[in-house]
């Protein structure tokens, strides 16, 4: 199950904790462990406080340098909880197609200018993959940060991107794969998104894209802001067909197997 706390954890979109799953066994995955939202760069007085109420004591940034330059999020001033960037590269829409925009930038771009620009973009299930390939380190560290933020009195761990979509859609899958959550409820966390996004923050999303001057396609409405199952599954399919298993993917990040056995327990409140 997920716990929708973007009412608590004001001003977000996309938020929420994993917790209470099923797992292998009978199980169900541990509470205040693991959380995942968008920005957190318009939190509130309000949204403060309830980091402190959700015990969580550390933030992971999955965005770029420069999407964070944009819009830092907003913490306590008071050093109780923990920043930590892990930035990943290709999440970010506006970064991704200013990449794909002639040198010369969006100004007076031809229809052919614009033909190209969109043939180059990459399906979800593309850049899904292209991320892992590039990010085993990123999305060890943040397994290894889970782990070692268990023993704390602060024990939450909060992990986001812009939209809360795609990097972190990445993490909380491999995270619940960890655990040993069926894949089915992985897909159903990861296919919710879609629908926080339609609450409003749909439109910003595909407003960073027109802004430079690119129409808006179905593929690329689909990469801003849509969650299909189809796009997780490839993902995991990869991690399968070329590591064997989720911890052979964080054992290539360089998370030791004995960290990875500790924090499938530590998940499963074992």
């Amino acid at each position: 199950m997920t716990i929708d706390i973007s009412t608590a954890l004001q001003t977000t979109h996309n938020a929420r904790e994993l917790a209470g799953f099923p797992t292998s066994g009978g199980g169900r995955l541990a509470s205040g462990l693991l959380f995942r939202s968008d920005a957190l760069a318009s939190l509130t007085d309000e949204g403060l406080q309830a980091l402190a109420d959700l015990r969580i004591g550390t933030v992971i940034d999955l965005r770029t340098d420069g999407e964070r330059a944009r819009a830092a999020d907003r913490l306590p001033d008071d050093g109780s909880v923990t920043l930590l960037a892990q930035p990943m590269q290709g999440g970010a829409m506006d970064e991704m197609v200013k990449k794909l925009l002639p040198a010369a930038g969006s100004a007076g771009l031809s229809v052919t200018q614009v033909a190209e620009v969109l043939k180059r973009v990459p399906t979800l299930e593309e850049l899904y993959i292209s991320i892992l390939e590039a990010s085993a380190a990123q999305f060890a560290t943040i397994a290894r940060t889970v782990l070692e933020s268990s023993r704390t009195t602060r024990p939450g761990v909060l992990f986001h991107c812009t939209a809360g979509k795609d990097r972190t859609g990445l993490a909380a899958a491999i995270l619940l794969l960890v655990a040993e959550v069926p894949r089915e409820a992985i897909v159903a966390d990861y296919t919710l998104t879609e629908k926080n996004l339609a609450r409003g923050f749909a439109e910003a999303l595909t407003g960073l894209i027109t802004s430079l001057g690119v129409p808006l396609t179905p593929a690329l409405t689909t990469l801003a802001t849509k969650s299909p199952a189809s796009a997780i599954e490839a993902a995991m399919d990869w991690i399968i067909a070329n590591h064997g298993d989720v911890a052979g993917y964080l054992r290539s990040g360089g998370m030791a197997a004995e960290e990875i056995a500790d924090l499938r327990r530590v998940l499963r409140g074992e």
